[in-house]
């Protein structure tokens, strides 16, 4: 019986067997660099913090394989994807997509170094398949219909969606699968879609980065690697009776799944954060620190601090007990620092600092019942004597609508991996991820990366 295969599903599948092939236009392969370059520092920084520390202790003992483990040993690529996914997004300093609510980096990048470290791809065949997989999982995501991010209610979590189907078309552009084998990969995803929105209870982020990063980039691999090995699958796991959108969506828009592919890139749709903070915090510390960059502020003169953040935004960074995704703290700290810091963002002792103390008691933040799914923030300082200091932020530095140069890309990256792998050792490699499309195999990449060659370079 010949399967009925869908347009919309072809032409994904068909999109995805060439994508290996197909050149990418000079602006979108400079823009898969900014965040190949933005993920890998954050991989690297993450791989200190509890949640890269609690993935690579998850696959600590496996035997050696064929990918590589950022600040850890060798293991196999479906392990090593997660704990590089986990790392990637330990710290809330890795790119989002708005349009799909998603973080397509922290899953796409870690599968696109795994598989490519084992079928050792090119530089540029790598930075094709990170844009095919921001194209695909964005799409699979917005074809479910709206996306909806609403923390005061249980709902299926579309950063875990957008990863999986990511890292599972990245994975299979870099296997080199025909349309066939391409679309039973993306049937194989579906079956392992998982993930919800209890991750916003996690305490300590550790869950998180598994449900966003870790687990969708690990089990997007594990279905390429098993079509790969010869498994076949559902052909049309997207249409017929019974599908995946059907199952989980009451309102489908299965005319998003190949709605602009080869025209429209993802990827120059995605933003990349210019602080190391939580997503909602990060106008509130663009504003503050331009209010600062202006005219310092004395801590004792502030009678209060307002900020305005979109309704749905509040709860995610109101008065969180991590540093990086609490929105007083950070707008605090920003205000007596006269400066934003890694440091600072991570620096759990300093949350009960007398003068931060002080300053986040006086802190009003005030969710905006008109405003929902955009990055913004209204800050007001009111000092002593009556006069205040506002500052609104639209879009935020690294937006799709404010981005980044290069300079910006570096000095972020600079800041994160130095104290991992110290200043020569970032140098050399961020010359080389500059130009990645020149690399023949990635595992130069790659293999500066492990724990053996961090310890060389600190020597």
């Amino acid at each position: 019986m010949v399967a009925e295969i869908s347009a919309q599903t072809r032409r994904l599948a068909e999109f995805l067997s060439a994508a290996a092939s197909t050149p990418l236009p000079p602006e979108v392969l400079h823009k898969t660099k900014h965040h190949v370059i933005d993920t890998i520092a954050a991989m690297v920084s993450g791989a200190e913090l509890p949640p890269g520390k609690r993935g690579l202790a998850y696959v600590a003992d496996v035997a050696d394989g064929a990918s590589v483990l950022i600040g850890g040993g060798r293991a196999a690529p479906v392990e090593a994807a997660l704990a590089n996914g986990m790392s990637a997004h330990a710290d809330e300093t890795d790119d989002s997509h708005a349009r799909s609510i998603s973080h397509p980096g922290c899953a796409v990048v870690p599968a696109a170094l795994a598989v490519g470290d084992l079928r050792r791809s090119s530089g540029e065949q790598v930075l094709r398949a990170v844009a095919a997989g921001y194209d695909v999982g964005t799409r699979v995501v917005l074809s479910l219909g709206k996306p909806v991010l609403n923390t005061d209610s249980s709902g299926r979590s579309t950063h875990a969606y957008c990863g999986l189907f990511g890292a599972a078309a990245t994975a299979s552009t870099l296997y080199g699968f025909t349309e066939e084998q391409a679309r039973h990969a993306l049937s194989y995803a579906a079956q392992s879609a998982s993930g919800v929105t209890s991750w916003v209870r996690d305490p300590n982020h550790v869950e998180k980065a598994f449900v966003f990063a870790g687990m969708p980039a690990s089990n997007g691999v594990r279905a390429a690697a098993m079509v790969a090995s010869g498994c076949d699958g559902v052909d049309d796991v997207f249409s017929g009776v019974p599908n995946f959108l059907d199952a989980l969506s009451a309102e489908v828009r299965r005319d998003e799944l190949a709605d602009g592919l080869g025209e429209r890139y993802e990827i120059m749709h995605t933003n990349i954060k210019k602080f190391a903070v939580g997503s909602p915090a990060q106008a509130a510390v663009q504003a503050m620190l331009e209010l600062v960059e202006e005219e310092p502020i004395d801590p004792a003169q502030v009678a209060n601090i307002r900020i305005v953040l979109p309704h749905d935004l509040c709860r995610v960074v109101d008065n969180r007990s991590m540093p990086d995704i609490c929105c007083q703290y950070l707008v605090a700290g920003t205000l007596v620092d006269r400066a934003f810091t890694f440091a600072m963002a991570h620096d759990d002792d300093r949350m009960t600092d007398p003068v931060i103390t002080a300053l986040r008691q006086r802190t009003d933040l005030v969710p905006d019942p008109e405003k929902a799914g955009v990055r913004t923030a209204d800050v007001t300082v009111t000092l002593a004597d009556g006069r205040t200091r506002q500052r609104y932020i639209g879009a935020v530095r690294g937006t799709v609508d404010d981005p980044m140069t290069d300079d910006e890309v570096t000095a972020k990256a600079v800041d994160l991996m130095e104290p991992v792998l110290d200043a020569a050792a970032t140098g050399e490699l961020m010359e080389r991820l500059w130009s990645l499309e020149g690399c023949a195999d990635i595992g130069e990449i790659t293999g500066r990366l492990t724990a053996g060659a961090l310890a060389e370079a600190r020597r």
